[in-house]
């Protein structure tokens, strides 16, 4: 197969399941902001990092795994790929118990910790109540996706996200929209959507005879030990977003009070899809780079990291133009009030100039953890809101809400920085072993 179309094959559907994992939270947005005015709006903003907590340990455990799976296969070890198939399936079930119980006890602490108050306080654990008790079928359909986009069958992976996305928007609009069910409506759809999409993926195991092989004692905990390590990054890569959103939720809530919140929510959703269809292309890309990496062949690793660089700019680009003319219609589109449409058309451009940064980052990271170059993928992934962290303890003081703004871009500009970094001693080290072969 032509490698151009091989990598586009695992990428489109990649880019499309990761933007409609993001859609879940933006559909709940839509139906309860046009439902229920800003302060719902706000308070699903504010739940999120939550709800997407669960997703980034799916995400982490599977991609985990999946790599393993993808590393074992392309050494020609069948039953190396199989345990570490039931090794994460087993991790999977057992954290989607674990943080049922976790969620129901701690939440509410959270969400006051995250920086919710008063009326978005309360809309905002109604919300979280019923996403802990699906918590389950978010990290399980999360979490075997990547194992599916592993098997070699993106496609399916992708139709997987879609079944579960469709459910998503019809059930919100029923328990949102026809039945008044508010938050619980809302949650409720975003649980059920998830359940079809593991749902969707039992059946492609079931059908292409795909068995997990389960392995328990001490070689159990060794494949598990692996799965976490390498699943750190992955687990990190979907989540530093969210870590993003509680710093600059709790900068707003401190610097311009509730309005700069609301404000913040709608950029937010935006930036989130823009974000994860650029996931989608690291994502995609690391089937093949584990793979190749797997079977020795370096320079076809270098050719899918090559294209997977040029492609993520080309998205970050195409969407910073598209976003920046339609900035007043997006805002608009989630039933904002007149003041926030125009306090966002004002804002976005900060966030757009970040785009080009992420791209960069994402795909080296991305290349770092399919390579099982744990070190770096860590420093990259969770270098960005340490970062964010210290720009936000004196940019506000120096410019008011503008300076949470710009701290956002200003850390993403020191991700592709370390990148670039990353990329410089890759190379030079190339050199020297080059020199030392010869």
């Amino acid at each position: 197969m032509n490698a151009r179309r091989e990598f586009f094959r695992y990428v489109i559907p990649s880019m499309l399941a990761f933007a409609l994992s993001g859609v879940y939270a933006i559909a709940d947005g839509f139906f309860v902001g046009n439902a229920l005015g800003d302060s719902a709006l706000a308070a699903i903003n504010i739940a999120f990092p939550l709800t997407a907590f669960l997703q980034a340990v799916g995400t982490g455990i599977g991609m985990g795994g999946a790599i393993q799976y993808a590393i074992s296969k392309g050494e020609g070890n069948e039953l190396r790929a199989r345990r570490y198939f039931g090794t994460a399936f087993f991790a999977l079930l057992l954290s989607g118990a674990l943080l049922t119980a976790v969620f129901l006890l701690a939440a509410p602490s959270a969400l006051h910790f995250l920086g919710a108050s008063g009326e978005i306080l309360s809309l905002a654990r109604e919300y979280i109540l019923y996403i802990s008790y699906g918590a389950v079928f978010q990290i399980l359909g999360t979490g075997l996706v990547p194992f599916i986009r592993n098997m070699g069958s993106a496609t399916f992976a992708m139709a997987a996200m879609i079944v579960g996305f469709l459910t998503n928007i019809l059930l919100d609009y029923l328990f949102v929209w026809v039945f008044p069910w508010g938050m619980m409506g809302a949650a409720v759809a975003t649980a059920i959507g998830q359940a079809m999409t593991f749902l969707a993926c039992m059946v492609f195991f079931l059908v292409k005879r795909q068995k997990p092989l389960f392995q328990f004692g001490r070689a159990g905990l060794s494949k598990l030990k692996t799965i976490l390590a390498v699943g750190l990054s992955p687990f990190g890569l979907t989540f530093s977003p969210n870590l993003t959103l509680i710093l600059v939720n709790r900068s707003a809530a401190a610097v311009g009070g509730d309005p700069a919140v609301t404000c913040y929510a709608t950029v937010s959703y935006i930036s989130c899809v823009v974000l994860l269809l650029l996931q989608g292309v690291s994502d995609g890309s690391q089937p093949l780079l584990s793979l190749s990496y797997g079977q020795g062949k370096l320079k076809k690793t270098k050719a899918v990291l090559g294209t997977a660089y040029r492609f993520a700019l080309l998205v970050a680009v195409c969407s910073m133009t598209v976003l920046f003319f339609v900035r007043e219609q997006m805002a608009a589109l989630f039933g904002a009030s007149e003041q926030v449409v125009q306090n966002v058309a004002q804002i976005l451009p900060v966030f757009l100039a970040g785009y080009v940064f992420a791209a960069v980052s994402r795909i080296t990271t991305a290349y770092c953890y399919a390579t099982c170059k744990n070190a770096w993928a860590y420093l990259l992934i969770y270098g960005e809101p340490v970062c964010l962290f210290l720009l936000l303890l004196f940019l506000p003081g120096l410019l008011g809400i503008y300076g949470t703004w710009a701290a956002v871009p200003i850390s993403q500009a020191a991700a592709m920085g370390l990148s670039i970094a990353f990329l410089v001693k890759q190379r030079r080290d190339e050199r020297t072993d080059k020199k030392y072969l010869e």
